[in-house]
């Protein structure tokens, strides 16, 4: 009894942790991933915005991140001379947590498996490394 009381603790807090935060809305410029909520907060540097309300809409330039658009994805592009917003590769995040820098990353339950993914660094506000699926992962949430 207490081995399947175990297996189902360890079960249930895996998929706690992969939990997807469905009110994460994603938004893409200049092929780096942030949120709109980030960009709301930098309406100054906004030169436009395209919303795209399902993945099946997506143009071609963003289909790599379907993966992430439950909500839909905004795709936002700077107005010149802001181009230089703060960013990362999920890549250089997993290294300065001494993780294989090609394990994938997890951003509010979303597994983003390529880690040559730029983010922008106005996404990262809370990062902590646990244990997923027998691998050392950085799990970020953005709020």
């Amino acid at each position: 009894m207490k081995k399947l009381f175990y297996s189902f603790l360890m079960l249930s807090s895996a998929m706690l942790f992969a939990q997807k935060n469905t009110a994460t809305r994603f938004a893409v410029a200049n092929g780096i991933v942030g949120t709109v909520d980030m960009f709301n907060n930098k309406k100054e540097v906004i030169q436009s915005m395209n919303v795209y309300k399902t993945a099946a809409n997506l143009p071609q330039n963003l289909k790599q991140y379907s993966f992430i658009a439950d909500n839909g994805i905004s795709e936002f592009k700077i107005k010149s001379g802001y181009e230089n917003l703060d960013r990362i590769s999920l890549s250089s995040l997993n290294e300065q947590y001494a993780i294989p820098k090609d394990n994938p990353v997890i951003i509010d339950g979303y597994t983003f498996s390529d880690t040559a993914t730029k983010v922008y660094g106005d996404i990262l506000a809370k990062m902590e490394v646990k244990d997923y699926e027998g691998k050392k992962t950085l799990f970020i949430s953005t709020k």
